[in-house]
């Protein structure tokens, strides 16, 4: 079919404007499928405009789905006060042109049905009472693509007792009957004391566009320590969604949601801030934006609380001086300043100061919508493999985050594979969240061999480039931009000052990065008609870098560097028409700074999944997954070593409390299944989760073991003295074992373990290609 249709089970190949036009003609509400669809449509177009804000131009068919979501959720008034305001946000090609031109017939129907006299009242009033009026939906969906900087810059006044009064009947359960969820992590080391701020106490409902905006003051107490503390409950049915927490343009925390209950859930969770004591030092906009849509079915909403700790602990740790975002800059407009790739390029010009002695950058980047699952994919040759209508995504299961300053490649790092809430088999995730879920990661990459290239005074460009594998079917690839849609993509620049100025060279460092190697097979067994019944595929690829530079400084020669050895293989084979999939991928990687620093990661994945989707009958799918994250650091670069901020206060007395670096071992493995029953618009997930956590610090003792290679050459590995421990069992939305040990002395945790639920749980009801990556909407 043409590229302006899609195949939806149950409707055959439709455009968006067909698909409008169903939804608004069907009776007794919209499909599964169906919904998918528009809410996937919906969230590309908000894409569209947010990384084209003064040029692109609604055709008719996506403002079509603009106002089908709008009689969805129902016209509602809003009263407003003083218009000097509202003239600002006005202003802009985009806003003037969407008003005149796009809107024009929709805004002559609301004004003659009475819209004239609020638009008039708008007049003298300005847009303060959104937290005690109800939203006109007309205007929440047009605002959200012109004017979102202006309805963001009241959402500080929906706090959690002031509620919108259409969500007012959907009473927020107690907490203490709540389900509370969990990601497994070590506990944070952050004492109580005086010294704490809240920084948000929000519900997040109708939320696309609309970040929370408030403002941060540092606090009167000294502090060389900060903790923020994330707090949240929901009730209802909804999908796991994505949150960016920042300060002006500097995005400082990423997080996602757990997927709620009937009877409401609850979690809270504790991250160390102390890399940013630069930022926390003064007052900075607060940002913080987690989209979200209700309606009837997908009733819930999200009311959070975020607090900081300010402390001051015993050992210092070196934060940088000064952080620069590299980000899309959206802060002054109200917005969040994510980069949505590859629609738009992860790009900033910097001017660094002229004394910086060392320099990092961080990353924040995940895959989102067609990209959520990118591990899966096969090759971009094979995506027809079974057929138009189960269409598989491309570009190999590899994906590359880069860093180039001036077009130079100074880093790469290979993404750790997050699974949300809602990813797979959602009975997997509840109560025990998948790995990093609440809190996701950054990758770090010394840039310090550039700063005499950096130190010059003139500004030079930053990019972050999301990378997969294009192939030709013979087994050849090239590295490619053009992925699917979307990462969500932040960096920063950590730097450290000293007081003489960096010596500056116009040349760039040496840099040996040869384009990485390749190793791409796939193979297809045919049935006896010609078609496809299984498709086998291997991808494997290794790169090595080094970047070194040297300054003549007065305190004689130094030399910088940075290396980077890295391994990749996934493999994998889909049958059953391309609805069975079973998969393993082995990624490992060394980096290393003359600094001191060095970091060796281990990220095993394994999933089976199959579905069954027969047309106008009950959805299944059934799963099996073992993942890990591995990871051994010595030293460390922007952010603090996992030991350092370890609450050692649990430990026993006789414990260390100094170490050289920390090893963590993260291993979850599961077994779950989901039924959908699109006739009673529900659906449910059981299944059993099992976590094994580790937490070590790595002495600086001398000789401990040594373990003898096959040539004969000894190595001397480096001895661990266990900080915490965790082995949790969690089966259809309960906790069933749960044992803690701190410096080797264990204790379970007996309080809230029962039997596991006889029921099986319920879930939002969501498509199979946005749970797996594949198969139909």
């Amino acid at each position: 079919m043409g590229g302006n249709t899609e195949y939806i089970a149950g409707h055959g190949y439709l455009s968006l404007g067909q698909a409008v036009r169903v939804a608004q003609n069907s009776e007794g509400g919209v499909d599964q499928q169906l919904a998918q669809v528009l809410e996937k449509r919906l969230a590309e177009v908000w894409a569209k405009l947010n990384s084209q804000p003064s040029s692109y131009i609604l055709p008719p068919d996506e403002f079509a789905l603009l106002n089908y979501y709008r009689t969805r959720f129902g016209d509602n008034e809003v009263h407003s006060r003083d218009t000097s305001s509202l003239a600002k946000h006005f202003s802009g090609v985009l806003a003037v042109y969407f008003l005149l031109v796009t809107c024009q017939n929709h805004w002559d129907k609301m004004y003659n049905s009475g819209l004239k006299g609020s638009l008039n009242l708008a007049r003298r009033y300005a847009w303060m009472d959104l937290a005690k009026q109800r939203y006109t939906t007309v205007l929440f969906l047009i605002l959200m693509t012109i004017l979102h900087s202006t309805l963001a810059s009241h959402a500080g006044l929906l706090q959690s007792g002031t509620r919108i009064p259409s969500l007012s009947n959907r009473a927020v359960a107690n907490n203490s009957s709540m389900l509370q969820c969990l990601q497994v992590a070590p506990p944070v080391l952050s004492p109580a004391g005086e010294c704490q701020a809240t920084l948000m106490v929000h519900t997040f409902a109708f939320s696309y566009g609309q970040p929370f905006i408030g403002i941060y003051d540092p606090p009167s107490c000294d502090f060389n320590r900060v903790t923020i503390n994330l707090t949240v409950t929901s009730v209802g049915r909804q999908f796991d969604r994505l949150a960016l927490l920042y300060f002006d343009d500097v995005e400082i925390f990423r997080t996602s949601t757990a997927e709620p209950t009937a009877n409401g859930i609850i979690w809270s969770y504790t991250r160390d801030m102390s890399a940013y004591l630069a930022l926390f030092k003064s007052s900075h906009k607060i940002i913080f934006d987690l989209g979200n849509l209700i309606d009837d079915t997908y009733t819930g909403a999200w009311n959070t609380t975020l607090t900081a700790a300010f402390f001051t602990a015993a050992d210092d740790i070196d934060a940088a001086d000064l952080i620069l975002p590299i980000s899309a800059r959206k802060a002054a407009n109200d917005q969040a300043s994510a980069f949505i790739v590859p629609e738009t390029k992860a790009v900033n010009v910097l001017q660094l100061p002229r004394n910086a002695n060392k320099a990092v950058v961080s990353i924040s980047a995940c895959g989102q919508a067609a990209e959520e699952f990118w591990w899966s994919n096969v090759l971009s040759s094979d995506t027809r493999a079974f057929g138009n209508e189960t269409m598989l995504y491309g570009h190999s299961p590899f994906r590359e985050l880069q860093v180039l300053i001036d077009g130079h490649l100074a880093g790469v790092a290979w993404p750790f594979p997050v699974i949300f809430t809602g990813g797979i088999v959602p009975g997997f995730w509840r109560p025990i969240v998948g790995i990093d879920a609440f809190d996701l990661k950054e990758d770090e990459i010394d840039i310090s061999p550039f700063l005499p290239l950096l130190s010059d005074g003139s500004p030079h460009t930053f990019e972050i480039r999301v990378i997969g594998i294009d192939d030709d079917g013979q087994g050849d690839g090239v590295l490619t931009e053009k992925i699917e849609s979307n990462w969500v993509v932040t960096g920063k620049v950590f730097l450290w000052l000293h007081n003489g100025t960096t010596p500056a060279q116009a040349d760039p460092p040496t840099i040996l990065a040869p384009p990485p190697e390749f190793q791409l097979l796939s193979t297809r067994q045919q049935g006896y008609n010609g078609t496809t019944t299984s498709l086998q595929y291997s991808v494997q690829v290794s790169r090595q870098l080094y970047i070194e530079s040297i300054t003549d400084s007065s305190t004689g020669l130094r030399t910088s560097t940075w290396s980077q050895n890295l391994t990749f293989s996934n493999s994998g084979r889909l049958s059953n028409n391309g609805n069975d999939q079973v998969m393993e991928q082995k990624t490992f990687g060394t980096s290393k700074s003359s600094s001191g620093y060095v970091k060796s990661f281990d990220y095993p994945l394994w999933v089976a999944s199959s579905y069954d989707a027969p047309p106008g009958g009950n959805v299944t799918i059934t799963g099996k997954m073992g993942r890990g994250k591995n990871v051994e650091q010595i030293g460390e670069l922007s952010f603090p070593n996992e030991w350092r901020t370890f609450d050692h206060d649990r430990l026993p007395s006789s414990h260390k409390s100094t170490f050289s670096g920390s090893n963590t071992n993260d291993w979850q493995n599961g077994t779950a299944s989901y039924l959908s029953v699109p006739a009673q618009k529900r659906s449910f997930s059981w299944g059993t989760t099992e976590q094994i956590f580790s937490l070590s610090g790595i002495t600086s003792r001398s000789m401990t073991m040594i373990q003898t290679h096959e040539n004969g050459v000894g190595r001397v590995y480096p001895a661990n003295e266990d900080l915490y421990q965790r082995h949790i069992v969690a089966s259809n939305d309960t906790v069933v074992h749960d044992k803690e040990s701190y410096g080797g002395q264990g204790h379970f945790n007996i309080l809230g373990l029962s039997s596991p639920s006889s029921k099986f749980p319920e879930f939002a009801m969501n498509s199979i290609r946005v749970q797996l990556g594949r198969g139909p909407y």
